[in-house]
C-alpha cells in the first residue's frame, strides 16, 4: 500500500492547505467502436468521470458517433490521419514534418470540419497532436484555423500556447512506450501521481493547470484496466479533487475560472 499511502498523504496536504486539484481525463486514438472503447465509456459512467476522447478524423468510422453518445464524452481532435511526416532521422510528427505549413493546416481544418459535422456541440476544436508533438509553425497558426485549444503531455509553460489558444495538457500516462506500449506499473504510477501533484502544490509547475490523466484504450491490458478503475475511484473520492467539465475546461483555463462537473 506504499504508493496509495504516498498519494493519499499528498492529497491530504492539499486539503489541509485549503486547496483543490482540478482533474480531467483524456483518451487518445479513437476511430471506431471497439470492445475496448465500450469498456472505456463504461468506466466513465461508473465513476461519473467526464471523458475527453481524442478522435482521429480521417480514418474515423461513422459508427463511432452513436458509440460515444454518452453525455460524459466530449470529442477532441487527434491530428488528421495519425501518420508520421517527420524528416528522416527525426522523431515522429504529423503536425509538422517535411510538408508545407498550408498542407498540414488544410488537413487539420478538414478534420475539424468532419468532427464538427459528425458530433455537433459534443465536439470541441482542441488539437491533440499525435505523439503529443506539434511544431511551432503549426501551433502558431491554430487560431486562424478556428482551433481554441491545444493539449499535449507534460506541464504547460504558459496558460496560452503560441498563437493564443488555451493550453491544457495531460500529466499521468498509464502506459510506457519504450519498446512498445505496456502498463507503466501500479506503484510507479501512484508515486508519479503524488510527485507531480506535489510539484504543483509547491509551484514548481503551473499550479492552476488542471491535472490530466492520459489513457489509450486500444493498448490497455488487464492490469491497465484495473489500475484505471483504481485511480479514478481513488482520486474522485478524495475531497481535495474535483472533476473539471471538459466543455468549459478550455474556455476557462488561464482566466481564473473554475468549472466543475461531478
Amino acid at each position: 500500500m506504499q504508493g496509495v499511502d504516498h498519494l493519499l498523504r499528498e492529497l491530504d496536504q492539499w486539503t489541509a492547505d485549503g486547496r483543490t486539484v482540478d482533474l480531467w481525463w483524456r483518451d487518445d486514438d479513437a476511430t471506431q467502436p471497439t470492445p475496448a472503447l465500450a469498456r472505456l465509456v463504461a468506466a466513465a459512467r461508473r465513476h461519473r468521470a467526464p471523458l475527453a476522447l481524442a478522435v482521429v478524423p480521417s480514418p474515423m468510422s461513422d459508427a463511432l458517433v452513436p458509440a460515444v453518445s454518452d453525455p460524459l464524452v466530449t470529442v477532441l481532435q487527434h491530428g488528421f490521419a495519425h501518420q508520421n511526416h517527420a524528416t528522416a532521422g527525426e522523431r515522429a510528427v504529423e503536425c509538422g514534418g517535411d510538408r508545407p505549413v498550408t498542407a498540414v493546416l488544410d488537413e487539420l481544418a478538414a478534420g475539424r470540419a468532419r468532427l464538427a459535422a459528425a458530433f455537433g456541440p459534443r465536439f470541441r476544436p482542441v488539437m491533440v497532436p499525435p505523439w503529443n508533438r506539434i511544431e511551432p509553425r503549426i501551433e502558431e497558426a491554430l487560431p486562424a484555423y478556428d482551433f481554441i485549444g491545444l493539449s499535449v503531455f507534460g506541464p504547460r509553460s504558459a496558460a496560452r500556447a503560441a498563437g493564443g489558444v488555451v493550453a491544457v495538457n495531460a500529466h499521468l500516462d498509464l502506459l510506457t512506450w519504450k519498446g512498445g506500449a505496456r502498463f507503466a506499473g501500479r506503484e510507479k504510477l501512484l508515486r508519479l501521481c503524488a510527485e507531480r501533484l506535489a510539484d504543483r502544490r509547491y509551484g514548481r509547475v503551473d499550479p492552476d493547470e488542471p491535472f490530466g490523466l492520459l489513457t489509450h484504450h486500444l493498448d490497455h491490458d488487464a492490469e491497465t484496466w484495473a489500475f484505471l478503475d483504481e485511480i479514478l475511484g481513488l482520486l474522485a473520492a478524495h475531497p481535495a479533487v474535483r472533476w473539471t467539465g471538459i466543455g468549459l475546461l478550455f474556455a476557462n483555463a488561464g482566466s481564473g475560472a473554475k468549472a466543475t462537473s461531478r
